[in-house]
């Protein structure tokens, strides 16, 4: 529901990285490689806040980014989270809603073989804008 920014240490291990956030004790992730490791940082962010809004925990304010030292060979780097993009690319699972039309507008769309449920879903991206 909100865009964050944290401080996450992103420390190698064996041709890998670790990435820790020591603002979140839960969240925490790795990468095969240094672009796989940022990648996975903003998801596991994301996933971790989504989470947190959806429970209503309180979600922790990010501490500075000159508050933590970079482990020998590592770095500290600040990680964009947006959690209502990371919920549209991966809360899909669909839900079923019933609604009322006119039958006239049924009988209509039948015949021109529309897709209610596609028709909705544009119909609700173009009014919430997303």
């Amino acid at each position: 529901m909100a865009r964050y920014v944290y401080p996450a240490i992103f420390e190698p291990e064996d041709g890998l990285y670790n990435v820790t956030f020591p603002d979140l004790n839960d969240c925490y992730t790795c990468g095969d490689d240094l672009s796989d490791a940022m990648m996975m940082a903003q998801d596991v962010l994301a996933d971790v806040l989504a989470d947190k809004e959806e429970c209503g925990e309180e979600i922790p304010a990010a501490s500075s980014i000159t508050a933590h030292a970079a482990p020998e060979g590592g770095f500290v780097s600040l990680v964009l989270a947006d959690t209502d993009a990371w919920r549209r690319s991966h809360e899909t699972k669909s839900v079923k809603k019933t609604l009322s039309i006119p039958q006239w507008l049924d009988t209509a769309a039948a015949a021109r073989n529309i897709n209610f449920s596609q028709v909705l879903q544009e119909a609700l991206r173009a009014r919430l804008g997303v």
